[in-house]
């Protein structure tokens, strides 16, 4: 027991996740009117669809299945993917705690019709219209795909990276076509997932340049 927990002491990142839900739960719980609706005109032109629950259920184990196999194959990798989810994870809690926000453009779902109906309906009951700037499923969604395309062991398989972008978008797609979010909340969480990504990789990327240098120069 003793060495599995030398081994895996990195665990502790996963922490934040509790962390995460404690606020996140009292932002649900408190947040419930008076809040900035977060809408563009472009979300009138996007019809609801129910099919795209789906990719966006998919979306837990996308990430939580990319955050396991790093922690089992990579420490360094799986560090700077943790620390890429938290601190946006992080950034978004508190634009939602001063920034209340939300939207009001759910339409009225029949449970009956299909089973993908059924599942929005539990989706809709579950998770409240709040909260929704910048989008978490997008940003988490993007932040994945980003370390699954840098890691060194996966660039190799091609079927992944296709795989990996192609569920990735259909996230992406899904937060407005099952009208959860805006898409000017899927907008705020691409520009912090560029923003940020400097920041966690901007280093790595500079030593890969050089590296790439002397190997030319030499």
């Amino acid at each position: 027991m003793k060495q599995f927990l030398k081994k895996y002491r990195h665990a502790w990142m996963m922490g934040f996740g509790v962390i995460y839900l404690i606020w996140f739960s009292y932002l649900e719980r408190t947040v419930t009117d008076r809040y900035h609706v977060m809408h563009v005109e472009l979300d009138d032109y996007i019809p609801f669809n129910e099919y795209f629950i789906i990719p966006y259920l998919l979306w837990f184990g996308y990430v939580a299945v990319t955050v396991l196999y790093f922690f089992f194959t990579s420490r360094e990798e799986y560090y700077r993917l943790c620390i890429y989810l938290f601190s946006g994870m992080i950034i978004s809690l508190i634009v939602c705690t001063f920034f209340h926000n939300g939207t009001n453009f759910r339409p009225l779902v029949d449970p009956d019709k299909n089973i993908c109906s059924y599942l929005v309906s539990i989706l809709y009951r579950a998770d409240t219209c709040t909260n929704v700037f910048p989008s978490i499923h997008v940003y988490n969604s993007i932040c994945t795909h980003v370390a699954i395309r840098r890691s060194e062991k996966l660039r190799a398989h091609r079927w992944l990276q296709i795989g990996s972008f192609a569920l990735m978008i259909s996230i992406c797609l899904a937060t407005v076509f099952l009208k959860q979010h805006s898409v000017i909340d899927g907008v705020g969480a691409g520009i912090m997932a560029y923003a940020l990504y400097y920041a966690v990789y901007g280093s790595s990327e500079l030593l890969e340049e050089k590296k790439a240098v002397r190997k030319a120069l030499s």
